[in-house]
């Protein structure tokens, strides 16, 4: 059956692209999703109106596709999995796994538009993923895979050095705010004296004068 794309879809065209699939595919799927419509002189004058319009849109994907591309490529994400000690992987990576993580960094990428071959990735380590963006353009996400057991053991770490940072800056702080009364302390009694000014000083000066 021949159609006509009212969107992109995957793996098969674009928005306005006329492409021929299998009766079934277009009755059951494509035309009641809205996303196709019957190749006839009628849809073929609508698009033709549309032609503008959709050209200004795959220019809009066009330097988003490229854009995103930037930032792809200069990522690094890590993914945490279960693994024994020699580093071999209990479970695997999935493409789930990459989009997740992705989604974290605010990048929305659909599943499908990742490529992870799940048998290639059998131990923890640097890896790149491919993802396919608009047009044939892809990227290359870098990928650290880690230990499940190591990451959580390496953040208990890190807890546990900040914790003994913070309380030696707090003795620190105490040690320095303990330092300034001293000081002070001192400074009052090179000021005044040990016992401060007696009023009995002004009596014997008054006797003296008379």
């Amino acid at each position: 059956m021949k159609i006509i794309l009212n969107q992109d879809v995957h793996n098969l065209g674009e928005e306005g692209d006329v492409v021929v699939v299998k009766d079934g595919y277009a009755r059951n799927y494509l035309l009641p999703k809205g996303f196709a419509v019957l190749h006839n002189k009628a849809n073929q004058a609508l698009f033709a109106s549309r032609a503008a319009a959709i050209e200004k849109r795959k220019e809009e994907k066009r330097k988003a596709a490229s854009s995103l591309k930037e930032r792809l490529d200069d990522m690094t994400i890590v993914l945490s999995v279960s693994a024994g000690d020699s580093g071999k992987l209990f479970g695997s990576v999935t493409n789930s796994m990459v989009q997740e993580a992705l989604a974290k960094e605010g990048i929305e990428v659909e599943r499908k538009r990742i490529e992870v071959a799940s048998h290639t990735i059998k131990m923890v380590g640097s890896y790149s993923v491919k993802v396919r963006l608009y047009e044939g353009e892809s990227a290359q996400v870098k990928v650290e895979v880690v230990s499940e057991t190591a990451l959580k053991k390496q953040e208990a770490e890190k807890a546990s050095a900040d914790r003994a940072e913070a309380k030696a800056l707090a003795a620190k702080a105490k040690a320095e705010a303990k330092t300034e009364v001293v000081e002070e302390e001192v400074v009052e009694e090179e000021l005044y004296g040990a016992e401060g000014i007696d009023d009995d000083d002004f009596d014997d000066e008054d006797e003296d004068e008379e």
